[in-house]
């Protein structure tokens, strides 16, 4: 008789697979994980909540206060009224503008034709661009200082004075000068931090794939021709965010009125708005006059930095 078919026993089954194990073995790493990157986050959080958001919160808030012997009131917009009716608010708006508008044709052009020039290099490239960065590492009242007592002495005796006298050209006074005290900051700004600017620029430079420029030289594309078409359209990206850091970082303009010009300058002719807003805080003991001008700074480069997004945006 055939031999019935016995089914195996429970107790002799196979064992499941140990998957509970593993999974909770993951869920434990990955809770881990996760701590230590929230760990991370509390930290920056804390950090811009302590020394960004929270000053200009309070600033705001003082900008409608205010205080006297140590009695605190709330006065609405008279901070803001009253700043307004300085006439130091005007001229120092007319200065900070120029400011800027010549920087974008200085401090925003001239890295990216030094940029330029450096990627048309074969040799020297490396030391080129350690001697271009090296103003950078400088601090910056020791090469504003250097400027005022060595290139823009009004005598004879200053560098830049000594040359325009060796080409016959009529000197300058320089920071004395109601004229040319913002060219004059423009040029020293300019000398300080185009290090960082060129090297961003030659980066964006190298990636750009050399078949582009081979194919424009076949089509007989000049120098001229090359950088219009091949080299601006593709670095079109960051060309667009150098300018709107360019004009948030001149907006703020402060050292450079400081030292060269010692605060306000000839008639005012060197008076920025941060530097305004110093004057009130430190000078005059306005501290909710100070805010008020700070708020309205913050919205001026508030709606820039919105509009620059809304451009980007839509280009994109």
């Amino acid at each position: 008789m055939p031999s019935a078919t016995v089914a195996p026993s429970p107790i002799h089954a196979s064992p499941p697979a140990p998957t509970t194990r593993r999974t909770r073995r993951a869920g434990g790493q990955r809770i881990t994980n996760n701590l230590t990157g929230y760990g991370f986050l509390i930290g920056a959080i804390l950090c811009f909540a302590l020394f960004s958001w929270y000053p200009m919160i309070r600033g705001v808030v003082m900008s409608f206060q205010r205080t006297r012997r140590g009695v605190t009131t709330w006065v609405g917009w008279d901070n803001y009224e009253r700043i307004l009716q300085d006439p130091s608010f005007w001229t120092a708006w007319k200065n900070t503008a120029y400011f800027t508008v010549l920087a974008l044709v200085l401090g925003y052009a001239v890295p990216f034709v030094v940029a330029i020039i450096f990627n048309e290099l074969r040799h020297a490239r490396g030391y080129l661009r350690v001697l271009i960065y090296l103003p950078v590492m400088l601090p910056p009242a020791s090469a504003l200082f250097l400027f005022k007592y060595y290139a823009y002495d009004p005598s004879d005796a200053g560098l830049f004075n000594a040359i325009l006298k060796v080409m016959h050209l009529p000197t300058s006074q320089w920071m004395q000068s109601t004229s040319m005290a913002v060219p004059a900051m423009v040029l020293a700004s300019t000398w300080m931090n185009m290090g960082g600017a060129v090297l961003i620029y030659l980066a964006a430079l190298q990636n750009i794939p050399g078949s582009l420029y081979e194919a424009a030289e076949l089509d007989g594309a000049g120098l001229f021709k090359r950088i219009r078409h091949v080299t601006i359209p593709q670095t079109k990206l960051i060309l667009s965010l150098m300018a709107m850091l360019q004009v948030v970082a001149t907006m703020q303009l402060f050292i450079e009125p400081l030292i060269l010009a010692n605060g306000a300058g000839t008639q005012d002719s060197a008076t920025s708005v941060a530097y305004l807003i110093y004057q009130h805080g430190f000078f005059q003991n306005d501290l909710n006059g100070a805010a008020a001008l700070g708020v309205i700074m913050l919205l001026v480069l508030g709606g820039f930095s919105a509009v620059y997004l809304r451009l980007s945006a839509k280009q994109e």
